[in-house]
């Protein structure tokens, strides 16, 4: 906030009251006991929530004359905010807003501040015009700058070929290496805190281009010259103990760094192709998934299979779904809810992406000799009550799970199927005999993930369009009267579910931010469950297809992947558009 007299104070205090924006009472009362501890009146305000921030900003920018700028919802180019370093805005709250007849536009939140103004001024090399902005509009805009790629274009004209020796991982003093090492801190560390899953390097014929993998979807960030390419490469290999000269087969490697303090493990792969190297790097950050199944989306008839399957002592629990669609994450989260000190738990996985207390877990290391197969050998020596193998990819480590099934453990895996009726065909691909897999499979789970509708949203009616997809999807699962909206919602787990509609239904937009592109913040699971009963089983010695399976299934009830997605279009978590565009291919 400015620094301001106490006359300016008194006026600022006045228009506020008779615009009608603070209560004149409780300001009265404010002001006395300010002056009594000899106190701003404003600040104690402002603490008092007799006023706020903004208003005040406003009519101290009235007062002195300074122009005002409402820095809500606004978005400022990197290539703006790049003209001033955080470090420096922060310093002095202020941000750059855009260049205008030779002046670089500035808000700030203490505009009498000369020192300020002209430190400014001097650090760019340019005169500078002021507007008045509150102490949240400039947060707003110091948050944008985790999307500031300044140190990239530095290292871009700063850059040589040179080769580093350092091993130094933490992300906060990598950047005094060199310029190269501090273009890679600031990727990681803006692809850290946008909560993107990988990061993609990517070299064409003249440029290189950064992707991010933000919400399952990839966007583009930065396109760079391909004369950083190699340096930038080769600090990647350095810091994951790979060979710096070795550009004819792929890599792979791994290491750690710090963002805000919270250590994050990276996965590094490194692929030869047309125009030089290409580098996808998946984060694997601890500290920001729920190992909460219910908070993941799972809910109703396909939370009731699972949890009835990891209650019984023994069986194999699977579940599929692509690549990235959170697998593992779904069994950590259900080996959470069966943790005890009672049972021995112990996991083969590759790699281990989430430490967790109390339970053993093995890293598979194949140039070691520990591959799944021999890995889970091992493990069934070491007398667990439950096993969980990361994934199942060949025939020989499908029989040892099978065979871990039928002596009496409890076994969590994953396998790579479009559909939760796929997995039972894909095993029996495998050489597993159809006896043997009915006597054994508890519940197979199938997944997909959706992005999240952001809070800020507003409600629409459903299109023509729209409102065909949702009855022909799941006209048969919504309640037919108000009366059955109670049970049929609470069979399904979606409070509040809609009457049947043949017209419109009320959906949710998100508003379209920089921290929520196109709407969307964070993921949710659509999910479906086949529980193996007597009807599943004869399917199985049949072997039957999995459209076959699929359609015994959903005759006891199972509801599909997209059935799901549309359930949680009507309750808002996700979008119709956002199903159609991860489940369009089920049924």
């Amino acid at each position: 906030m400015a620094l301001l007299t106490k006359d300016a104070e008194i006026r600022i205090i006045d228009l506020l009251i008779s615009e009608g924006l603070a209560d004149a009472n409780l300001v009265y009362t404010i002001t006395e006991r300010a002056n009594t501890e000899n106190k701003s009146v404003l600040t104690e305000l402002i603490n008092n929530n007799a006023i706020n921030g903004d208003m005040v900003a406003r009519a101290t920018a009235a007062i002195i004359g300074v122009p005002y700028v409402e820095l809500k919802n606004i978005t400022i180019d990197q290539d703006i905010l790049s003209r001033i370093p955080a470090e420096a805005c922060a310093r002095v709250m202020a941000v750059p807003l855009g260049e205008k007849d030779g002046l670089l536009n500035v808000a700030m939140l203490d505009v009498t501040n000369v020192q300020a103004t002209d430190y400014l001024s001097n650090l760019i090399n340019q005169p500078i015009r002021v507007w008045m902005a509150s102490e949240r509009g400039i947060r707003d805009i110091l948050d944008q700058y985790h999307g500031d790629f300044s140190g990239v274009r530095e290292a871009v004209k700063e850059a040589g070929t040179e080769e580093e020796v350092g091993q130094q991982k933490d992300v906060k003093t990598i950047v005094q290496d060199s310029p190269i090492s501090k273009a890679l801190t600031t990727i990681l560390s803006y692809a850290a805190k946008s909560k993107a899953s990988d990061v993609h390097i990517e070299p064409l014929e003249k440029s290189l281009i950064i992707r991010c993998r933000i919400d399952g979807v990839l966007r583009k960030i930065m396109e760079l010259p391909k004369t950083i390419a190699p340096a930038l490469v080769s600090r990647i290999k350095i810091l994951s103990n790979l060979k710096i000269d070795e550009h004819r087969i792929p890599q792979d490697g791994q290491f750690t760094v710090l963002v805000d303090n919270q250590e994050i493990d990276l996965r590094i792969a490194i692929s030869p192709v047309t125009w030089g190297e290409q580098v996808v790097i998946r984060l694997l950050d601890k500290t920001g998934v729920s190992m909460e199944i219910e908070k993941m989306g799972m809910s109703g008839r396909a939370l009731r299979d699972v949890l009835e399957g990891i209650r019984k002592p023994n069986g194999m629990i699977l579940t599929s779904g692509p690549t990235g669609s959170g697998k593992s994450t779904t069994l950590y989260a259900l080996i959470q809810k069966i943790k005890s000190e009672e049972i021995n738990i112990v996991t083969l996985e590759d790699p281990v992406e989430y430490k967790m207390d109390g339970i053993n877990q093995i890293q598979v290391n194949v140039d070691a000799g520990l591959t799944f197969a021999s890995g889970l050998r091992s493990i069934l020596r070491q007398d667990p009550d439950v096993v969980m193998v990361g994934e199942i990819r060949d025939s020989e480590t499908a029989g040892l799970a099978v065979q871990a099934a039928l002596t009496g453990h409890l076994v969590f895996s994953t396998l790579h199927t479009n559909s939760a009726a796929g997995i039972l065909p894909r095993l029996l691909d495998m050489g597993i005999e159809p006896f043997l897999l009915s006597s054994t499979l508890n519940v197979v789970i199938g997944q997909r993930l959706v992005r999240r509708i952001t809070e800020k949203r507003e409600m629409y009616k459903s299109s023509e369009v729209e409102t065909q997809g949702i009855n022909s999807i799941i006209g048969n699962l919504l309640p037919k009267t108000k009366e059955d909206v109670a049970a049929v919602s609470e069979d399904l787990g979606y409070p509040g579910l809609p009457v049947r509609n043949d017209d419109h239904y009320m959906l949710a937009r998100g508003m379209n931010t920089k921290e929520t592109p196109n709407g969307y913040k964070g993921r949710a699971g659509l999910y479906e469950t086949i529980v193996v009963d007597e009807d599943i089983q004869k399917c199985i010695i049949n072997q039957s297809t999995a459209n076959e399976i699929m359609r015994i299934a959903k005759e006891k009830g199972t509801v599909t992947m997209r059935q799901d997605g549309m359930l949680k279009a009507l309750s808002g978590i996700t979008s119709i558009e956002e199903v159609n565009r991860v489940a369009s291919d089920l049924s």
